[in-house]
């Protein structure tokens, strides 16, 4: 299903992505990718990031910024990563 997009996944498993599917652009910078229909997410605190991404994408980015407020989760401003890699 990844092979041939982007996608990223949790840093300590972005190796073993990389080495376990070659075929799949691993992007480790970002905590969110998107690839057309396929969303992929950094870890936990990321699948909630992207969950407030799909909100976004499909009621806006205030219905979005509502959520999170409501749920007492600050609203993601930047996609990057929130640990450094290390190789």
């Amino acid at each position: 299903m990844l092979d041939g997009k982007r996608a990223t996944t949790h840093w300590k498993s972005l190796n073993l992505l990389k080495q376990t599917y070659p075929a799949i652009e691993v992007v480790p910078s970002e905590h969110i990718v998107t690839d057309g229909d396929i969303i992929t997410s950094a870890g936990i605190a990321a699948g909630i990031d992207m969950a407030l991404t799909v909100v976004k994408k499909y009621c806006g980015e205030q219905v979005a910024r509502n959520t999170a407020r409501y749920m007492e989760y600050p609203f993601p401003e930047s996609n990057a990563r929130r640990v450094e890699i290390h190789d």
